[in-house]
């Protein structure tokens, strides 16, 4: 074998993993790019070729990234890792000068040094390689970066390639954030979850830098939204530019750039709406969305059978807390006024319907972060 992968449209073992909570919707948006799933704890998983890997980085909305599944076995010994570690194909991944460091983890396994296990990994898949490609000693690793990892739990081995590079929430439209941003994986799911549809009107109270407001927009339109950011696989020579061409073009065909919007983001906060908008118009969304600076005890909303989505601050200033709770108050007071709106609020406020002053329709279990939280659902009566 020289230096260079053949394009060779093979058959891979993907995952894609998400926040806890989030599975479900991961494996729905999988499903519907037309792979079959299986799912665990945190982790979603499919088989497709090199157009699955381009097409799942540039579609999923909710997952965190996606990876290549390169092997899994046992192992309870050094050598074992090793031995089943050199076993496998790495040079129908790896050119001769590829960059791979390797990461890792070990939880509640024999091999619970990371450190070792990380270089026994490396020292393998190099003496693998330098067979394949019938050299000796140090591989230069200076062309494209694969960022392997291994990851062993209850003893067993699982090694894979991240083929998404920076996380799938980085969109790249983000230009200014406030102090605790939303993720924006997070921020789609809560509007996916509220099946939402554009022909509604959709409001986020307590917008901040208006993350939840354009993963609408960019739901409504159907916008892919990796269309304007670049991935880890796109620089490796097997994934070969016309896979990522034909997942563009495809992503392009499906946009609904002439879809009318009503989606409104609102904050107190004059610097906050002025950062919403910035990132809306880096998104693409500069006309499409209106932001207006605004108390949330002056909200009025417009229309019927609207979905209004937030995140409002969770108290963690001395002080704030009271503010809090007087702001979920006021809502839920006001929002009484439109029996046709449905309301979807992510809290960590066990007494948030308390406060509301009316019990959630459902509530959800979902993590902000490392932050447990809940999403509290009050449907309206649609008319």
């Amino acid at each position: 074998m020289n230096g260079s992968c053949q394009w060779i449209m093979g058959k891979y073992n993907l995952v894609a993993t998400s926040a806890m909570g989030l599975e479900a919707l991961v494996a729905n948006e999988v499903k519907a790019l037309g792979y079959e799933t299986k799912t665990d704890n945190g982790k979603i998983y499919f088989q497709g070729d090199e157009l699955a890997i381009a097409r799942s980085n540039m579609w999923l909305r909710v997952a965190d990234r996606v990876r290549l599944i390169v092997g899994e076995f046992r192992a309870k010994t050094f050598d074992e890792l090793f031995e089943q570690t050199k076993a496998l194909p790495w040079e129908k991944f790896l050119p001769e000068d590829a960059a791979f460091p390797v990461a890792g983890k070990s939880v509640k396994s024999t091999l619970y040094s990371v450190p070792d296990c990380q270089a026994i990994v490396k020292k393998a898949i190099v003496e693998r390689l330098n067979k394949a490609y019938k050299r000796s000693g140090f591989l230069p690793e200076s062309g494209p970066l694969f960022k392997l990892e291994v990851s062993i739990l209850k003893d067993k081995v699982t090694l894979t390639i991240d083929t998404s590079g920076t996380g799938l929430h980085r969109r790249g439209y983000r230009v200014g954030q406030g102090d605790a941003p939303i993720k924006e994986t997070l921020a789609a799911a809560l509007v996916i979850l509220t099946r939402w549809n554009p022909d509604r009107p959709f409001v986020d109270p307590v917008c901040g830098s208006g993350t939840i407001p354009i993963e609408a927009a960019m739901i409504g339109q159907n916008i892919a939204p990796g269309t304007n950011r670049e991935f880890l696989s796109e620089e490796w020579p097997w994934m070969g530019q016309e896979v990522w061409d034909k997942a563009r073009e495809e992503a392009e065909d499906l946009a609904k750039y002439d879809q009318p919007l009503k989606i409104t983001g609102l904050d107190i906060d004059a610097n906050m709406i002025k950062i919403a908008e910035e990132n809306a118009m880096e998104a693409g969304f500069a006309d499409l969305i209106t932001w207006q600076q605004q108390d949330i005890k002056d909200l009025q909303v417009d229309g019927v059978n609207g979905v209004m989505v937030g995140n409002p601050p969770y108290g963690e200033r001395l002080g704030e807390t009271e503010e809090v709770e007087e702001m979920t108050q006021a809502l839920g007071k006001i929002m009484r006024k439109y029996p046709s709106w449905s309301v979807y609020m992510i809290s960590p406020f066990e007494n948030f319907e308390e406060l509301y002053g009316k019990k959630a329709t459902r509530k959800r279990k979902l993590f902000n972060g490392f932050i447990r939280t809940d999403y509290y659902q009050f449907w309206g009566k649609r008319v």
